[in-house]
């Protein structure tokens, strides 16, 4: 355990000025990130007695072994430098609020030709309008059902679309009219997306335009005696009017705010946030956070406003720093947001953050626009903050009630696992193996971890298995001995700083922490515990393999048909009882593993069987091939095609022309029909 002693920077060198710090480990590891108005004073606070500091705090200066600093200009630019370190690097002892639910979104592809409205749960991506998060997923069917009288845009995946287009015939949808059928041309590509545009604007809040004018028509409509006309605009207004009675207001002013509510007690945190635009709750959200760090609750909602706003591009200047050794990250990533995401000119808050002030002007410079960061005390907005609290309230009960229950559990699990066979301690990192195939082919194998008897998805692996002779394995257990050689001899180099190759066969030639970023690499930790899923010819090959890399880790196999533990050497198995904890975490780990394996190998499988004869085109990428198919619609259309007609699409020249009509005109017989083609 390194002395801090050891690598305490003389206190003269230290500067005075604002800016941001990262203590390392012996590995290179960054543990942890901060920030300081004055370095000096901060950094110094870490070097005193052990006694007088957290326990926390304690544990972090004593795994380290060196510090680093950047200088800034101003306390503004020392929050976005943290923001970003702690991003890029995601030390170990940086307190992170964790989302206490996967919230789903109402998403419009409006970077697609044709956009199309759909239900999400995934990271938000470039060219995408987000809104919500809403609590439930019927809560945006409905929602979508309702608008689509109005606005009939496309909700049909990729697949169905280009099915529809290619048979001339639309959806179901498209006979009800809750679609404008784009795909068989009801409508061109500018009315198409002239109508998301207006969807977006509805759901942005901007509701008054619709309302009227779909009242004005209506009117004209009867007034002409069109009464089925008017019936249907009657109609299309009661489902917007239907949609806006169930987002309540709250704030009659229409205010634009984010309401975000803390309430802590010794050990945990919950907050609340609801967000409010044109003055009714567009979506709620919360999270939970350890206080393993003994932060007050001043300290937790500045760390939280960082967390929520820090991916938001700012408006102003970017960063400038005078770094002392490596260079920080020079960017955040891009990110499209909704104003149900974006920043509001009012930020309210149960607790008056940590460095109100410096929060405040940081805010005002993402925004572009001054933005006021402050506690209501009374009104509307004082009454819309204690029903957030008392929805964070709620949250927090929920949150220690599973907490209890899950630690006591997985501690119970682990300790169950350490006495049944016969570990030193605890295995808190547990690597479990699976390989999958269709009759040998397409083989895939693995690696799923979990830390502390919970999964940690970020450090799940998959290999293609590649065999001696680039075919494949043999066997199972053959695949099994080739992952494992594989992960654990970059493993030895990772530590050794000597060069390996990576899970695709890549070479290297760096220790455990990537150079470029100071993240730690991919295999750099060594497992407590590695599971196979098989029996006793899985468990000896498993290790076998370990001690032909020299790598010394307990290991065993997990059989299916009456779930026996295996472990090597021994010639009769292990048995939990069927209640036991430990067996539930193996199992645990076994499906997790199996489950990952089979997802990656239907990807590869079905990657491997969707060719196309363009696939065989020298010099013919999978966007060229796109913009290709895009343009004349199928292989054969292509194929009948001419010179000049291929050379008209952008990205293709007249030699790439030539080459893609004289390879496909050359396969004519010998090709079967692709994928394209059916």
């Amino acid at each position: 355990m390194p002395d801090p002693s050891t690598y305490r920077p003389r206190t003269g060198d230290i500067p005075t000025s604002p800016g941001v710090y990262r203590f390392r480990d012996e590995q290179g590891r960054v543990i942890y990130v901060g920030k300081a108005k004055n370095l000096r004073s901060r950094l110094t606070n870490y070097f005193q007695d052990l006694a007088n500091l957290h326990p926390r705090t304690q544990q972090m200066v004593t795994t380290a072994s060196g510090v680093q600093w950047t200088v800034v200009n101003s306390e503004i630019e020392a929050l976005t430098l943290e923001f970003q370190w702690i991003k890029e690097f995601d030390p170990r002892f940086n307190v992170m609020y964790k989302d206490d639910k996967s919230y789903p979104y109402l998403s419009v592809t409006m970077g697609e030709r044709f956009p199309r409205v759909q239900v999400t749960r995934r990271a938000r991506r470039r060219g995408e309008r987000f809104f919500g998060p809403y609590a439930q997923v019927w809560a945006i069917r409905e929602t979508i059902d309702l608008l689509l009288r109005v606005f009939p845009v496309r909700t049909c995946s990729a697949g169905v679309f280009q099915r529809a287009g290619a048979q001339g015939r639309p959806c179901l949808l498209g006979y009800i009219d809750k679609c404008s059928a784009p795909c068989v041309g009801r409508i061109d590509e500018d009315t198409h997306r002239e109508l998301a545009e207006q969807l977006c604007e509805f759901l942005d809040g901007r509701t008054g335009p619709f309302i009227r004018d779909l009242e004005a028509r209506m009117r004209e409509a009867s007034a002409a005696l069109d009464f089925e006309a008017a019936a249907r605009l009657r109609d299309d207004l009661a489902a917007l009017r239907k949609v806006l009675e169930r987002n309540t207001v709250v704030l009659d002013d229409g205010t634009d705010a984010d309401v975000f509510a803390l309430v802590t007690d010794e050990l945990d945190a919950a907050v609340h946030v609801f967000h409010v635009r044109g003055g009714r709750v567009r979506g709620t959200r919360g999270w939970v956070v350890d206080r393993s760090d003994g932060a007050d609750e001043a300290a937790l909602m500045a760390r939280l406003l960082e967390q929520v706003y820090g991916d938001l591009p700012p408006a102003a200047a970017p960063l400038r720093g005078r770094p002392t050794g490596r260079a920080a990250p020079s960017s955040v990533d891009d990110v499209v947001h909704t104003p149900t995401q974006a920043l509001p000119r009012e930020v309210l808050v149960s607790v008056q953050p940590e460095d109100a002030d410096t929060l405040e002007q940081w805010l005002t410079t993402l925004r572009g626009a001054k933005v006021r960061l402050h506690v209501p005390a009374r009104g509307a907005k004082a009454g819309l903050m204690d029903l957030v609290r008392k929805n964070a309230v709620e949250a927090l009960t929920l949150h220690r009630t599973r907490r209890a229950g899950d630690l006591t559990q997985r501690s119970r699990a682990l300790e169950e696992l350490a006495g049944a066979l016969d570990l030193p301690a605890a295995p808190l990192r547990i690597e479990c193996y699976d390989v999958s195939h269709t009759g040998g082919t397409f083989q895939v194998a693995s690696m799923v971890v979990f830390e502390d008897g919970a999964p940690k998805k970020s450090a799940y692996r998959t290999f293609n298995v590649r065999g001696e002779d680039g075919s494949g394995a043999s066997d199972d257990t053959a695949a099994m001995r080739e992952v494992l050689l594989r992960r654990f001899r970059r493993l030895l180099a990772e530590e050794s700083g000597v060069q390996g190759e990576d899970e695709e066969g890549v070479a290297f030639d760096s220790g455990p922490v990537d150079p470029a970023t100071g993240r730690a690499r991919r295999f750099s930790y060594r497992p407590d515990l590695v599971v196979v899923d098989g029996g006793p010819p899985q468990v000896a090959c498993a290790r076998a393999a370990l001690d032909e890399a020299g790598v010394d880790v307990p290991v065993v196999g997990l059989a299916k048909r009456l779930e026996e533990v295996w472990v090597p050497g021994d010639d009769f198995p292990v048995v939990l009882p069927r209640t036991s904890a430990g067996l539930y975490l193996l199992q645990h780990l076994r499906d997790e593993s199996h489950r990952f394996a089979i997802t990656k190998h239907r990807k590869r499988r079905t990657k491997g069987q969707t060719r196309s004869v363009l696939d065989a085109v020298p010099g013919l990428g999978p966007t060229r091939q796109a913009a290709l198919l895009r343009a004349f619609g199928s292989v054969k259309r292509l194929r009948r095609a001419t010179v000049e007609d291929v050379a008209g699409v952008k990205g293709i020249g007249p030699t790439l022309a030539a080459t893609v009509l004289d390879s496909l005109r050359e396969g004519t017989m010998d090709d079967g029909p692709t994928t394209e083609e059916r």
